[in-house]
């Protein structure tokens, strides 16, 4: 069986967690992604940062992008998933936790982020509907 290792996307960028949403979404716009990771200064993964988060939590409520740091938009513990982690693994953890998108971890270290669509590609199972309905609900 596959592992996130095989299917996810290396060389992950972070925004760092005293980047300001501004920057991240500038970010977001060069590499053409709706998510990511946000790491502080010792490169520890603190959470994942969205385009959905800087809509909701920034720029609905009236606040300036340029002067929110990625880091107050990281709630709690990340959802991550190891490296060597199957794909059925990603799948139930994606499903459990209602994500699209996982930070792969190996060790402490992030060496990708695995996707809905990733697992999707990668897998010509039906569990995969499942996972893209149980998301959708």
């Amino acid at each position: 069986m596959k592992t996130a290792r095989d299917i996810m996307t290396p060389d992950v960028t972070c925004v760092r967690s005293s980047e300001t949403v501004r920057d991240a979404a500038d970010r977001m716009a060069q590499l053409s992604v709706g998510s990511l990771p946000i790491c502080g200064e010792d490169n520890r993964l603190q959470g994942m940062l969205t385009d959905r988060d800087i809509v909701v939590k920034v720029v609905a409520e009236g606040k300036d992008p340029r002067s929110v740091h990625a880091g107050e938009l990281a709630q709690g513990e990340a959802v991550t998933i190891g490296a060597d982690d199957s794909a059925e693994e990603i799948m139930r953890t994606m499903s459990d936790h209602k994500v699209r998108r996982l930070p792969v971890i190996d060790g402490h270290d992030l060496v990708g982020i695995v996707a809905q669509a990733d697992v999707a590609r990668a897998l010509k199972d039906p569990k995969v509907g499942d996972l893209v309905t149980a998301l959708s609900e």
